[in-house]
């Protein structure tokens, strides 16, 4: 039963956002939405360093975990060219990835004072590691294994992006893996097209003296599974005249797709259910934020959930920030 739950465990925390690159979590939540939306590059008023690190399943050997580093700001005393980097280490089982990308983005300003249109183009290269080392192939015969560590599959990819800014009011657009890229990894015939869209929006209200609430939400697609799923967020910040600003929230994610399984001869089917609380703090030009996420339902490998910590800094900030209800560029 361990092993099925074990199966069917991996299969819903990667359902709906498991991809090549870096799989798509609650960490752009904390303050790190460039690491999802390329036109993120350089759009706000300070140049921004977060690191990122997420581990599932404490005390299981082999769970999936991911390490990523970026970096964006933007160019000239303009401020309508912005450029950022990312890279990042990913493990699941006997499968891992290492990669990094560059970002280009162009900024359009029009009148007012934070009403711009944004695009933004990544290219990268990812390098797949299949270790079949470990597997019992005397035992279990299969051709398709040969027992040694299959490491030679490094292809590059371009994700493309678009962003919107007025006011207190946001939105992103992005696809990820635009570019079709067999990898041949797992078999000669597996599919080329590992393209995701991943729309994201925003609005954020209240007193900057006092409380800011920010509503928002993000919906994935899959293109070629059809699998969807959508975030729903809430993040509440507090202004502390003593060294800045906390924060909170809390974050829903629901899968359209389900995943069927065998329960005392009956036939059921589950969904990916995430609730994901948030917390950090801006101390100064330095920030720190804890996601803890919970996986619902009856089926589930471990209870412990999946723990991430960001820390960031903020540096060459621009001497006026925007008169707006707009953390995610101020």
């Amino acid at each position: 039963m361990k092993k099925s739950c074990l199966i069917l465990g991996l299969l819903l925390s990667q359902m709906s956002f498991s991809q090549e690159g870096i799989a798509v979590y609650s960490d752009y939540l904390s303050d790190n939405y460039y690491l999802i939306h390329p036109s993120m590059a350089g759009a706000a008023n300070c140049a921004k360093v977060r690191v990122t690190a997420r581990q599932q399943w404490f005390g299981e050997s082999d769970a999936p975990r991911l390490q990523t580093i970026s970096f964006n700001t933007s160019l000239g005393d303009s401020q309508t060219s912005g450029f950022g980097a990312i890279a990042f280490n990913d493990r699941n089982g006997y499968h891992s990835q290492v990669g990094a990308k560059v970002t280009y983005a162009h900024h359009i300003r029009f009148g007012g004072d934070l009403n711009m249109l944004s695009f933004g183009l990544s290219a990268g290269a990812v390098q797949s590691v299949l270790d079949e080392t470990r597997f019992n192939i005397i035992e279990y015969p299969d051709p398709t294994v040969n027992g040694t560590i299959r490491n030679k599959y490094t292809y590059f990819n371009v994700d493309l992006g678009m962003s919107y800014h007025l006011s207190d009011f946001y939105t992103h657009v992005s696809v990820k893996n635009a570019i079709a890229n067999k990898r041949q990894i797992y078999s000669d015939v597996e599919s080329d097209n590992l393209r995701k869209l991943i729309w994201s929006m925003g609005y954020t209200f209240g007193n900057s003296d006092t409380y800011q609430w920010e509503p928002s939400m993000m919906f994935q697609l899959t293109q070629e599974t059809k699998e969807k799923a959508i975030d729903v967020n809430m993040k509440v910040y507090k202004t502390m005249e003593e060294f800045g600003k906390i924060w909170g929230g809390l974050s829903y994610r629901r899968s359209f797709d389900g995943t069927q399984y065998l329960q005392n001869g009956e036939v059921k089917e589950q969904k990916l259910q995430y609730i994901t609380p948030i917390i950090g703090v801006n101390y100064k030009n330095f920030m720190a934020a804890y996601t803890y996420s919970y996986l619902t339902g009856d089926v589930k490998f471990d209870n412990s959930g999946f723990h991430q910590i960001t820390l960031g800094f903020n540096f060459n900030c621009k001497k006026d920030p925007y008169h707006c209800n707009c953390p995610a560029v101020n």
